[in-house]
């Protein structure tokens, strides 16, 4: 603040104290800005993690009440998942009688880590 002319200290801000003011207001809505979209991200990675999770679950689930399906061991899920799809892997385990069976559910680019394995053992 300024002394006025006749020794008193005069009401009010200068210009350069707003504008610095303004510069550090402006500076920390921009941060929460980019912190509320990348939360909003991180929370619809979330959402397609979960769900492909519960699709794996319900997927191996039916593999072990009506068996392995014969054939094809790739295919998209019905609507409303048709975005997400799944394979089955089935390995050897030294027990003859236990197989390994690995589900993979899997959106967008596998590559980029979008994608959730779930391993069961299963009786022949």
């Amino acid at each position: 603040m300024k002394q006025a002319r006749n020794g008193t200290a005069a009401a009010g801000f200068t210009l350069l104290e707003v504008m610095i003011a303004l510069v550090i207001v402006a500076t920390a809505l921009m941060a929460l800005l980019s912190l509320g979209n990348r939360s909003i991200d991180v929370h619809d990675r979330l959402q397609k993690t979960t769900r492909a999770t519960m699709l794996a679950q319900y997927k191996m689930a039916e593999f072990e009440t009506s068996g392995l399906p014969d054939g094809k061991n790739t295919e998209s899920f019905a609507a409303p998942f048709d975005n997400y799809r799944w394979r089955f892997t089935v390995a050897e385990t030294p027990l003859p009688s236990i197989i390994e069976v690995k589900v993979i559910v899997a959106w967008g680019d596998e590559k980029n880590n979008e994608a959730v394995d779930l391993t069961s053992f299963l009786l022949q």
